[in-house]
């Protein structure tokens, strides 16, 4: 078993059961680090989901590394971010049958999301039923305007414990 804790910082730790760290992460993303306000896996464990004071969302896929967090190998890898709202998420979960990241905001809105891309399903209260089948229509609430960002690079950039120097060189012609 491990345990997830979100930070002020915008890290996430996860712990064993005797209370060691195991690993800590940080969003990979273009966002400065803003505190997260909200976590949650899904059914299967194969997915941690944060929300953040900003009101994006983000996506880790951590299948293997909860196979053998030990194993170097095994990483944990943000996949996407999005932003869901324009202010702090309160909470959020993840529906695993239709692929749905259901998101509360202060702002008192409460948002469907297709859990693979982020894209946007629509909100509690609207006039329309909602549409699960289509998942390639990329709309945006009124109120966000920017689009989910797929995460390409490698989730060693993500953690927060590895060194990386930066040498100085004075270059005298410039």
């Amino acid at each position: 078993p491990i345990l997830a804790t979100a930070h002020d910082n915008g890290s996430i730790c996860l712990w064993n059961i005797q209370g060691k760290l195991v690993n800590e992460i940080l969003p990979f993303s273009k966002y400065p680090s803003v505190p997260l306000t909200a976590l949650c896996t899904d059914i299967s464990t194969k997915m941690l989901l944060a929300g953040s004071k900003e009101g994006h969302i983000m996506c880790w896929s951590i299948e293997s590394f909860l196979e053998d967090p030990q194993n170097p190998k095994n990483q944990i890898k943000e996949e996407l971010c999005w932003r869901a709202h324009p202010t702090e998420v309160v909470d959020l979960f993840h529906e695993e049958e239709k692929n749905v990241v259901v998101t509360a905001s202060i702002d008192g809105s409460v948002r469907l999301w297709h859990s693979m891309n982020g894209y946007y399903i629509g909100y509690f209260g609207q006039p329309r039923t909602f549409d699960f089948s289509d998942i390639s229509r990329l709309i945006l609430p009124s109120d966000v305007n920017s689009f989910p960002i797929i995460i390409k690079e490698e989730s060693k950039h993500m953690e927060k414990n590895k060194k990386v120097e930066y040498p100085l060189v004075l270059d005298r012609n410039k």
